[in-house]
This record gives structure tokens, C-alpha cells and sequence, in this order.
């Protein structure tokens, strides 16, 4: 029988991903409460982890990671354990 894993967002993750829940359709800001930028690297761990999705290209920033939550997102962020 194969073991499952059982992961949780990072706190910093947590911090990201519940800014898409006060958003219409979950959109996932590029920047923080603070106005600082959200590391791309917390974004790309949520998506190699379903959390969230790419929403759209940016076409002025092809660099920026414009995403919106996923329902497992959601699940994650409100303390499901995600399997």
C-alpha cells in the first residue's frame, strides 16, 4: 500500500493564499498588505502544490505570476490537510 503525504502551507504560504479568499474569483495578489512584492518562489511552491493556478499572462510582465486560488487552495488555507 503506498503512503500518502500530508502537507500544509508554509506560513508564508498560508499569508499568501488567503489574500485570494477576500478576492472575486480567488485572484492571488503580487504584493502583500505591506505593498512588498510576494517572492516568487512562495508563489511557484503554491503552484507546483495545486494551490493555486495561473489566472492569465501579464503582457507588460511576462514576469509576474498573476494566479488565483484553487479550491484545494482554499482547503489548505482554511487548515484542511491536503492529501
Amino acid at each position: 500500500m503506498e503512503e500518502q503525504t500530508k502537507t500544509r502551507p508554509t506560513p508564508a504560504q498560508t499569508r499568501y493564499l488567503s489574500l485570494g479568499l477576500e478576492q472575486a474569483g480567488g485572484k492571488l495578489p503580487l504584493f502583500d498588505r505591506d505593498g512588498q512584492r510576494v517572492r516568487p518562489a512562495t508563489i511557484r511552491a503554491c503552484l507546483d502544490a495545486g494551490w493555486c493556478e495561473k489566472w492569465y499572462e501579464n503582457p507588460i510582465r511576462r514576469d509576474w505570476l498573476v494566479c488565483k486560488l484553487t479550491e484545494r487552495g482554499k482547503s489548505a488555507v482554511k487548515g484542511g490537510l491536503i492529501v
